[in-house]
């Protein structure tokens, strides 16, 4: 099976690639090399994927709809992984606009062209963001309200919608599959764990925003497998990936200690557009695809503090 990836040099897009090159299909990426993430990063986590096995890959952005296009005809994917797109809640605070011309204009290109080529299963990557504030409960895949709490959110929720009207239109099979905070190794370096670590591997406090917060955070590998599985499925639908357990901030603050005795904390007040928690109802994904998230979050942790030691450059 041929599988295009949009973000193809990102976080997940490069795991993605490397376990896709392991089960013996062949992933074409698509990745312009964005500022967003520092050049290096994302041509490590390039030679990452050809070390693995032969990828195609293109230096282009998915706004650019004529090359994508172009890509689509040539290599003739089997299945889109849209995972490109504009990411992080604070600062789409900052620029609203950005937000929009990236995850819905760009998401728009995707499908159109998509659609144009005849491609059979197109998987968009969305986010637990588009559940708002529902603190203290598991989210199911029909507790999206559309009151979301920043324009990140708005993004995603709008690109969802776009989905539905292209699978109306056009009859390919779509799924869209809402991640819940992903982390683990080569985790984009503006994320909060990648934050904290290189703060501490420089003796800098680090901040913690509201109280009683919780996230349901969720390892690289389970997130790749879940889309591995969508992949091979049948029919389209709505999934939640994640670890299926809300973790607090204060066990997480209780893995850094283990792994950072002598940590600072500076407390703040929580911010606009943060959710208080988040927690994934999985037991769709569970039934209908197979998906059995493996990785707690004090491994996941680990593996994720060994990979920063091991690569403090690219933090």
């Amino acid at each position: 099976m041929k599988v295009l990836i949009t973000g193809g040099a990102g976080f997940i897009g490069s795991h993605l690639a490397i376990r896709l090159l392991k089960e013996g299909m062949h992933p074409v990426l698509i990745d312009h090399l964005s500022e967003e993430l520092p050049h290096a990063r994302k041509e490590y986590q390039l030679k990452q994927v050809f070390k693995t096995g032969p990828a195609a890959y293109y230096n282009c952005s998915f706004l650019e709809r004529e090359k994508v296009s172009a890509i689509m005809e040539k290599e003739k994917p089997h299945a889109v992984v849209h995972l490109g797109g504009l990411a992080g809640v604070i600062p789409s605070l900052k620029d609203p606009s950005a937000y929009i011309k990236t995850n819905i204009d760009g998401t728009n290109n995707v499908l159109a062209c998509a659609a144009e080529q005849n491609v059979k299963h197109v998987i968009f990557a969305s986010s637990s963001s588009v559940y708002g504030e529902q603190a203290g409960v598991p989210l199911s895949e029909d507790m999206a309200t559309g009151r979301v709490l920043s324009p990140y959110a708005a993004s995603k929720a709008g690109a969802e919608a776009l989905c539905h009207s292209y699978r109306h239109m056009y009859g390919f099979q779509m799924n869209i599959l809402r991640f819940f905070t992903v982390y683990g190794p080569w985790g984009r370096p503006d994320m909060a764990f990648a934050t904290f670590i290189r703060k501490l591997f420089h003796n800098e406090p680090i901040t913690i925003y509201g109280q009683g917060t919780g996230r349901d955070y969720t390892y690289i590998d389970d997130i790749v497998s879940g889309i591995l599985l969508t992949l091979k499925s049948k029919e389209s639908d709505v999934y939640n990936l994640g670890s299926g357990r809300p973790v607090l901030m204060s066990e997480v603050v209780d893995e850094i200690k283990h792994h950072f005795p002598n940590v600072k904390l500076l407390q703040k007040e929580a911010r606009i557009g943060d959710v208080t928690s988040t927690w994934a109802d999985v037991s769709k994904a569970r039934v209908k695809l197979g998906y059995d998230p493996a990785v707690s979050f004090k491994k996941g942790f680990e593996e994720t503090v060994a990979w920063a030691k091991e690569h403090s450059d690219l933090i």
